[in-house]
């Protein structure tokens, strides 16, 4: 799968979602309330985090991890997409920007 095929299986999913929240709430949630639900997975993924370096016990923390990580990039390319940032293109543009910066550093 490429980025492109990953972006659309997130997006197919976040309609799925939307058809859900109409029937449960009358209404989509906000790209705020989006944002903040992220925000609420990257606190869960911090936990994993730790009890994948051993100062936290959580069972299963390893397929946990996972499901979280994968979470945490739903959210992102549903926010990126709902702003209109052409995600794939940020991501070569600001690795490459990086890449270079730190490239530059190291060469001094």
């Amino acid at each position: 799968m490429n980025f492109s095929d990953l972006e659309q299986a997130a997006l197919q999913l976040n309609d799925l979602y939307e058809q859900l929240e109409v029937k449960r709430y009358g209404r989509v949630w906000s790209t705020e309330e989006l944002a903040l639900g992220f925000v609420r997975d990257v606190g869960d993924l911090a936990k994993l985090i730790q009890a994948n370096a051993g100062v936290r016990t959580i069972n299963d923390h390893r397929t946990k991890l996972g499901h979280e990580l994968s979470d945490c990039l739903w959210s992102i390319m549903v926010l990126a997409n709902k702003c209109g940032v052409d995600l794939e293109a940020e991501l070569v543009r600001n690795t490459r920007e990086i890449s270079e910066y730190v490239s530059g550093e190291l060469a001094k």
